[in-house]
């Protein structure tokens, strides 16, 4: 049974935003919003990013929380890929973000955190 879930973007992202992401091959500041108010940081990645930060770290491992790993990068296939993913239950086996501030007074999960410069 699905459950109704949202993906929200960061203020920051509209169409210019969502061309570099594509060529970048990375994105990281969205959240999925369940029906039920619980709220999961997601990261995504195309395989030839994915490749290249693999090779640059040295470490032979690359782990992020929320990783999903998509053949392109654009809206439409990050929103597919979460729904396919609710409707899997695989939100339900992550932690979902806290709302209360961090140890540095900042919120845990700020989904309108700067436009990554990586």
């Amino acid at each position: 049974m699905a459950t109704a879930h949202r993906l929200v973007f960061p203020e920051w992202y509209d169409e210019r935003a969502e061309w570099e992401v594509a060529a970048k091959g990375w994105f990281q500041g969205a959240v999925v919003q369940l029906s039920d108010g619980s709220r999961y940081a997601v990261t995504f990645y195309d395989p030839v990013r994915l490749g290249q930060d693999l090779e640059a770290e040295g470490r032979g491992y690359l782990a992020e929380v929320g990783l999903i790993v998509l053949p392109e990068l654009t809206r439409p296939a990050m929103e597919a890929a979460t729904a396919r993913l609710d409707d899997d239950g695989y939100f339900k086996t992550q932690l979902p973000l806290s709302s209360h501030p961090a140890a540095n007074g900042t919120p845990a999960d700020s989904a309108s955190a700067a436009a990554p410069s990586r």
